[in-house]
């Protein structure tokens, strides 16, 4: 759990621009008539410097990077967990369906402890350009503190899947690699299953992080629930709506995913080797 933590900070800081412009694509509504400032990464970071400058692209890093560390820490410290209670009694070994279902827990548990409020309040403070305090107070203001937990189920189906997919992916890849443990996985070994476990998730799920995005947006009212989301955004907008923000999505996804794999395989190797405590 301890390398999970320091992963996490390391991972958000590093690629937060992509993930600015990623929810901005998402919150813009492609309904006939709607007005879109920009329609791409590069255009998305050009428009958004000029229009209210570099440190904007940084609006709710805050609440992302103080949720980042225990949300890192829970997902690899938990899905730990779940692995060892999974693995095959006489092999010790997990099926690819039970890397990904102790991925979905580990995903669904970070998604509704910590998740849920902080990417709420990031989506808001992203829409209204706000720093973290005032968009925080704007929204206890106005919606109350129930406000904060907006779209939680929508969340929990978004970062279960992620979590599924990109564990189920990473620990297929790093038991192909190392020939089941055999050999040392390396910092360039876990930077490359890392961004790949991140392209392979984010192709996969995409669509729960639109529905999970307008959910959490502003304009969330106008729908009923996060069913009523999906199908409004299909019977509206068309099913590619639901790869807005794909390319910076993924433009942020894989290094950050490379990032906090490559750390967390690190981070766990150094603290086993020097603190019997981390020791299995």
């Amino acid at each position: 759990m301890a390398a999970g933590c320091i992963a996490g900070g390391v991972e958000a800081t590093a690629v937060w621009p992509m993930e600015y412009i990623k929810t901005q694509l998402q919150l813009q509504s492609k309904t006939k008539g709607a007005k879109l400032p920009y329609n791409g990464m590069i255009s998305g970071l050009t428009y958004t410097v000029k229009e209210t400058g570099f440190f904007s692209l940084y609006r709710g890093l805050a609440p992302t990077l103080i949720g980042s560390v225990p949300k890192a820490g829970i997902r690899f410290g938990l899905n730990a967990v779940i692995k060892d209670k999974l693995r095959d009694k006489e092999t010790g070994k997990l099926t690819v369906g039970k890397n990904f279902v102790a991925g979905l827990g580990a995903g669904v548990t970070e998604a509704l402890l910590v998740v849920a409020p902080v990417e709420t309040v990031k989506t808001k403070c992203i829409e209204l350009n706000k720093p973290f305090l005032e968009g925080f107070r704007y929204i206890v203001k106005t919606e109350g503190m129930g406000g904060v937990y907006q779209g939680a189920a929508a969340t929990a189906m978004k970062q279960g899947s992620n979590q599924g997919l990109r564990f189920m992916w990473f620990n297929e890849y790093k038991r192909i690699v190392t020939n089941d443990g055999e050999k040392k996985l390396t910092p360039i070994m876990g930077l490359f299953g890392g961004m790949t476990a991140g392209c392979f998730s984010t192709l996969g799920n995409n669509p729960f992080d639109v529905v999970k995005t307008r959910m959490q947006g502003t304009k969330a009212s106008q729908y009923k629930n996060t069913l009523d989301c999906f199908q409004r955004i299909v019977r509206q907008e068309g099913f590619a709506a639901f790869y807005a923000g794909v390319v910076p999505r993924l433009g942020r996804v894989v290094p950050g995913q490379g990032i906090i794999f490559m750390s967390f395989e690190s981070i766990q190797g150094w603290l086993e080797l020097n603190f019997e405590i981390f020791r299995s």
